[in-house]
Order: C-alpha cells, then structure tokens, then sequence
C-alpha cells in the first residue's frame, strides 16, 4: 500500500497536468461563460441562459488519462514500481482528481443558486437536469463523468503504449462499427421509443451509474494490457 501511495504522490508532481491545466481551462470556460451571458442580458434577455461550457475541463481529464500513462510509466518502471502498484496508484489519483473537481462543481453550483445566476439568470455549474435530484445527485453525475473521461484516456493510452498507434485505431474504429451496428439494429426493430423511455427513465443518475460501470470495464481491461506492455 506504501509503494501505491507513492504513485500517487509522483503522480503529482506533475502539478501542471493535474492542477494548474485544468484550473486554467475551468476559469476560462467559466469567464467566457460569464461573458456571454452578459451579452445577451445587456441586450434584454432575462430568461435563463445555459451553457456548455462546464464540459471543458471533464474533456480535458481525458487528456490526463493520457499523460497519467505516457509520462511516468517509463520512469516508474525505472524505480521498479510494479505494473499493479502503478495501477492502482494511477486510480487512486484518478480518483481524488475526480473528487476534486466534482467538489469544485458543486461549490459553483450552490453559489449560483445563492446568486440567481450570478444576478444574470446565467447558469454554468448548476444545469436542471444535473441537479434534478439534489446536490447528491450532481455529485455523482460530475463525479462518475470524471472518472469516466480519466480511465477512456488511460485505457487508450495502454492501448497505444502496447499495440501501437495502429492497434488502437484499429480498436477504435471497430468500436464504432459496433455502435454503427447496434444503431441499424435499433432502427430495423423500430425500437428508438423504447430505447428514448429508456434513456429518459435512467435520468442523469442512472446514466452516470452506467458510465461508472464502463468505466471500471475498461480499468480492468487496462490492468489487464498494462501487464504486458513494455515502457
């Protein structure tokens, strides 16, 4: 467990990736959010405004799934960290990133509502289909999407440090062929109205439930790849 822990902490020496990045692009997201909405409330828009821009640093956490795997595997092999220890102590860091940003999420979503909108009617961190079930609720939806972009990232960094740039295109484009099929499937048995109840009866929640669960399906698909791939 001591070894783990001191993935964690080589982990975050890199504070840039795991600090200072995300922290930029979340501001940015969030003053030109701001700005937009004061745009359109200068020019008499009263009605709520909404954007997408709180997306941005869950994108980005993708990107840190990546650089998690690219730039201290090799060196922790050269300390002779084990392939489970870097593993696990990658997860663990994927996780306490997560829960950090999660936590800043809804710091900003309950000071929105203090504010109504930031005293625009503007809403960046608290969205109603997030928050439909409560603050607990918003936690495990930006908490699960965080972990979902990390491990998606880590799991196709494995992917490319193992088989090469080659093996994950491959990998990817039949991942799209999969959903392509299972998309004409859908259509020949005339069942988008089932699959949209269904959709819409999981709620943020539950979808956010589904994303963990395939999550932990490509953690251990990489756990599985990362034993054998050379640094």
């Amino acid at each position: 467990m001591n070894r783990t822990v001191n993935v964690l902490r080589m982990q975050f020496i890199n504070k840039q990736t795991y600090l200072w990045v995300p922290l930029i692009i979340l501001a940015g997201a969030f003053a030109l959010s701001l700005a937009i909405y004061a745009i359109i409330d200068a020019a008499g828009g009263a009605g709520p405004k909404y954007g997408g821009g709180a997306q941005a640093p869950l994108w980005y956490f993708m990107v840190v799934g990546v650089q998690a795997l690219t730039l201290t595997f090799p060196f922790s092999q050269a300390m002779s960290i084990t392939r489970r220890e870097f593993f696990f102590g990658t997860l663990l860091t994927a996780l306490i990133t997560s829960a950090i940003l999660t936590s800043v999420f809804i710091v900003g979503g309950l000071i929105e509502v203090a504010t109504g909108g930031w005293g625009m009617n503007g809403w960046f961190f608290h969205l109603d289909w997030i928050w439909a079930e409560g603050a607990l609720g918003a936690v495990v939806v930006y908490f699960c999407t965080a972990m979902l972009f990390f491990v998606s990232g880590f799991w196709s960094a494995t992917v490319y440090k193992r088989f090469s740039g080659i093996g994950l295109t491959i990998l990817l484009v039949g991942t799209g062929a999969l959903l392509v099929l299972a998309l004409f499937v859908i259509g020949r048995l005339d069942a988008w109205a089932q699959v949209g109840a269904w959709i819409a009866g999981q709620g943020a929640v539950g979808l956010s439930l589904w994303g963990l669960a395939l999550a932990a399906v490509l953690a251990g698909l990489s756990y599985l790849v990362l034993r054998r791939t050379l640094p």
